[in-house]
């Protein structure tokens, strides 16, 4: 493994859950979002997005974003743009069962903002015609700093709980 998702590693998926149970499937398929072929890339991001990033985000969400944003400025990923979808797919998802879930999934999310909005400023590539790849993931970057910067839900909207800030 190169150095993009290097940190997978450290996180210990198997203790983490998703949709359909235990997290431990993710990492192989972030791997296949980064270096797959466009079909099996293709899937992965499908089966990533049913996984975390449903209308309830789980534990493993929080922890997959940071590598969702490694792969949306990793040039070489395929559907940088449906990296970008995701994150707001999950920023606009929650768990009304596992506030903390949410908080820290959304938190993951907006702590990229910078990222998205470097991404919605890059230029297109010369003589680029028709929707270029650059174009795609500049236009989901920018919807996706929109999302961000007008984020409100009942979970974000209440500063975190004192030991949280104070780490």
């Amino acid at each position: 493994m190169g150095t993009v998702l290097r940190a997978m590693r450290n996180v210990r998926w198997h203790e983490l859950q998703h949709a359909y149970g235990s997290a431990s499937q993710v990492p192989g398929v972030l791997s296949r979002i980064a270096w797959g072929d466009a079909p099996t890339s293709d899937e992965a991001l499908s089966d990533l997005e049913r996984w975390i990033g449903t209308p309830p985000v789980f534990d493993s969400t929080a922890a997959t974003v940071p590598f969702l944003w490694e792969l949306a400025v990793t040039d070489t990923v395929r559907d940088r743009a449906g990296v970008l979808d995701l994150l707001a797919t999950i920023l606009a998802a929650g768990n009304p069962e596992h506030p903390a879930w949410t908080r820290a999934a959304h938190d993951a999310v907006a702590a990229g903002r910078a990222t998205a909005a470097r991404l919605g400023a890059a230029p297109d590539a010369p003589g680029a015609g028709g929707p270029s790849p650059a174009r795609t993931v500049r236009a989901a970057a920018t919807r996706l700093l929109d999302a961000i910067d007008r984020h409100t839900c009942p979970v974000c909207a209440v500063p975190p709980p004192r030991e949280a800030r104070v780490r």
